[in-house]
């Protein structure tokens, strides 16, 4: 009698069999199913097949040599990685956005000049207009978030303003 076996594509618990029928790393008996249900199922005949030609490329490729000084500028890399302030590490990432070509600097900045004359506009024109603001606990928290997004938007421009300010060390650390 015959054993039957389920697709190995279609249940999660025997990929690990047609993955090692692949590898030549099948028992014998098992490797006499698998290749009867591969006769049969053309996903799994095609996912053999697929593998093969991996397997060949992967035998034709070869690893691009290794530099001399390869192990001398790694460690200089870890070196000067550990040698970071926090801040540095924390504000790297954002580098590249921060450092664009002198054209579209002072955009930016006319930008962020407008945002914080809006923001000063909006908290100082109730008070200047004569408007009865509501009293009581949610007016304090729209006064309370407003200045804190006015004091986070300040904040901003001071450390665009510290990134900017020094452009030729900003572009030779990059």
């Amino acid at each position: 009698m015959e054993e039957v076996m389920n697709c190995p594509i279609e249940t999660q618990e025997n990929a690990e069999t047609l993955l090692a029928y692949c590898a030549g790393k099948l028992e014998p008996g098992a490797e006499v199913i698998l290749e009867t249900h591969i006769k049969a199922c053309p996903q799994c005949r095609a996912f053999c097949e697929g593998q093969g030609t991996l397997w060949k490329a992967l035998d034709v490729w070869e690893a691009p040599a290794v530099s001399a000084d390869f192990d001398r500028r790694l460690y200089g890399r870890i070196e000067a990685e550990g040698s970071l302030s926090w801040w540095d590490r924390l504000v790297r990432p954002l580098r590249p956005m921060l450092i664009r070509p002198v054209l579209l600097r002072p955009t930016f900045a006319v930008a962020a000049a407008c945002v914080i004359v809006t923001a000063g506009f909006l908290l100082e024109s109730p008070n200047r207009v004569g408007t009865v603001s509501p009293q009581g606990p949610a007016a304090e928290v729209i006064e309370v978030e407003q200045v804190e997004r006015a004091l986070d938007d300040l904040e901003m421009l001071r450390e665009f303003s510290l990134v900017s300010m020094p452009e030729t060390t900003a572009v030779k650390s990059m």
